[in-house]
């Protein structure tokens, strides 16, 4: 019927653009996810744009081809109409980004052309129980804590941005973690952080790392052609109603097992919407709860926000277990408890991992400008801990002068920790990934500026 028609339309256009990438130079995979992140329903140019330089540009450049005839080589992979558009896509771009094609602006240091290549598997320098080539790190001692610091953003950059990061923190190398090899969802991460990487150990009990452990009712109603035993990453937004009940329509009015073609475009809604099976031919998307649980919260840490401003705030924290593993090497540091300058604290991802590893937080400075979060992070507070809480709105409002007087009333912070918005940064933003240039992820460099001015104020003591 006219429902099945709508499936099968979209599904053939998601072939297409899958086949347009793979022509490019990009692998199925990379096209899949592409797609995912951005949508079946964006141009062509838009999913590029998410992916980075295809290929064929690096080999291009490699032969000191010029970035036009590089892109005449990508377009004459298509036809007539499709090559104008996507020409005049790409001229837009590069009037807007100031001659380049890439979304995101040169870096204020120039190093927008570096690439930082992500580790295959995402398992960071260790994780526990993993097999892998033992890291071996020493840092500058003018790196070294205290102050601790430790920063977090989403992995999957623009080009240049964890290049950028990294210099500005030091040259300090990224640890790349997918939060799937510790729990039952992905989350694809980087952290620059001066802490130990010996004698780390993880937070018991170990969390599930299958949907069916951590979810076992779900069982019941999987059908066997979805294959799936881990989530995808925990987004800010939910699937729609509509999209789910025009799923089960669908589902309903097909053969069982439904068509190939059906259980493909099914199947690609599920993996990008993290939709569950709560019944016969029956989809939906996972509870605030659920969430929480799957990222190391307790039960109930967001009850009492509106449905939507649940999903935004925890799809913009930390994976409580992978930050906690960590930050677990701090425990044996500082028996007495620690000194925390919480910058972009949101609901408390940090400070769930501290409390949680058994370490006192003798005072926390947080800066956070969200009411919801903010609203969130008291509430828990007061429940659970016993040190001093500060609470300051903007990070721009964090003179030197106001950190100074901080270190001197604590006699300086053991830990600097935070991750700054990722809006200019994710894949699934096509419209203002504007890398570290963006309105809100330039925000990294009041991180950076804070953190120096913590450690020239303790210098000084």
């Amino acid at each position: 019927d006219s429902r099945n028609e709508v499936f099968l339309r979209e599904m053939s256009e998601k072939d297409e653009k899958i086949k347009s990438l793979v022509d490019m130079g990009f692998s199925e995979d990379e096209a899949n996810m592409a797609i995912t992140r951005c949508g079946v329903d964006v141009d062509l140019w838009e999913l590029v744009d998410s992916l980075g330089a295809p290929r064929i540009t690096e080999d291009s450049h490699s032969r000191n081809i010029s970035d036009h005839q590089v892109t005449d080589q990508c377009f004459d992979l298509f036809g007539g109409g499709k090559k104008a558009r996507l020409m005049e896509e790409s001229k837009k771009k590069r009037n807007r980004y100031g001659g380049r094609a890439q979304g995101n602006q040169p870096s204020l240091d120039g190093s927008h052309d570096e690439p930082m290549p992500l580790p295959n598997p995402m398992v960071g320098f260790n994780l526990p129980g993993y097999l892998q080539p033992s890291v071996t790190r020493i840092l500058p001692k003018q790196d070294t804590g205290p102050p601790f610091f430790y920063y977090e953003n989403v992995a999957q950059a623009p080009k240049g941005v964890w290049a950028t990061i990294s210099r500005f923190l030091y040259d300090i190398q990224p640890e790349f973690v997918d939060s799937k090899h510790l729990c039952a969802t992905a989350r694809k991460r980087g952290y620059i952080h001066n802490l130990p990487i010996e004698n780390r150990s993880p937070l018991l009990p170990v969390p599930p790392k299958t949907i069916f452990e951590a979810f076992p009712h779900y069982k019941k109603w999987w059908p066997s052609w979805d294959l799936r035993t881990q989530l995808n990453c925990l987004r800010t937004n939910i699937a729609s109603a509509k999209l789910t009940e025009r799923i089960g329509r669908a589902l309903a009015s097909s053969d069982s097992p439904p068509a190939r073609s059906v259980q493909k475009y099914v199947m690609n809604e599920c993996r990008k919407g993290n939709l569950v099976w709560i019944g016969k031919n029956k989809v939906a998307p996972l509870e605030p709860e659920e969430m929480e649980y799957l990222l190391g919260f307790p039960k109930d840490h967001t009850r009492g926000l509106g449905i939507t401003e649940r999903y935004k705030s925890l799809g913009n924290t930390f994976q409580v277990d992978t930050v906690a593993y960590h930050l677990s090497v701090l425990k044996v540091m500082f028996p007495n408890g620690v000194n925390v300058l919480s910058l972009f604290t949101g609901i408390g991802g940090g400070e769930v991992a501290l409390h949680r590893l058994g370490i006192h937080m003798k005072a926390v400075v947080s800066v956070e400008i969200g009411k919801a979060n903010k609203r969130i992070f008291r509430g828990w507070w007061d429940q659970t801990q016993t040190g001093t809480l500060i609470e300051i709105d903007d990070v721009k409002s964090l003179t030197d002068d106001r950190i100074v007087s901080f270190v001197s009333r604590f006699g300086g912070f053991d830990l600097v920790i935070g991750g700054s918005p990722c809006n200019n940064l994710a894949g699934c933003n096509r419209y203002n990934r504007d890398g570290l240039e963006g309105e809100q992820s330039a925000l990294f460099y009041h991180y950076f500026r804070i953190l120096n001015a913590v450690k020239s104020a303790m210098a000084r003591m």
